[in-house]
């Protein structure tokens, strides 16, 4: 079992973006790329769903991304639905239980319920933080505020 790391990855570069507006640098796939620990490519084909999403602008070449909107109206589930995959869920209820066996056969309708109201909430906390309160706690923990 793999945890997804799109979404981190997404945020970390539009925290690159809003980090390095009043920078000389551009914000390119191959600098964020850097920074994320990752390959360009990887950067390219996040960036490409977050500009779908209308929450960067992408140039090609050397102008690098930058936020289509103030970081303040970027929100964290802004993010996540940007980035993840159409009718993705985050607990999912194993697809192939027995139905011979009880535990099997209602283990799903058992679920659903508090499955349901989690991914409620952590939408919701999602919800709550801005990619601006992102930046602000990276410049505060790097002491460039």
């Amino acid at each position: 079992m793999r945890i997804n790391t799109k979404f981190p990855m997404a945020i970390h570069i539009l925290a690159v973006a809003a980090l390095n507006e009043d920078e000389t640098m551009p914000s390119t796939s191959e600098l964020i790329a850097k920074s994320v620990g990752t390959n360009p490519v990887v950067v390219r084909r996040l960036s490409s769903q977050l500009k779908t999403a209308g929450l960067i602008c992408a140039s090609p070449g050397v102008a690098g991304l930058s936020l289509a909107k103030d970081a303040k109206e970027i929100s964290l589930l802004d993010i996540y639905k940007a980035v993840r995959e159409k009718d993705e869920v985050i607990f999912d209820v194993h697809q192939n239980p027995s139905e011979k066996c009880w535990v099997g056969h209602n283990i799903q309708d058992a679920l659903e319920t508090p499955l349901t109201e989690a991914q409620k909430a952590l939408e919701n906390s999602l919800d709550s933080y801005s990619l601006y309160d992102v930046a602000a706690e990276i410049r505060r923990r790097a002491g460039r505020e």
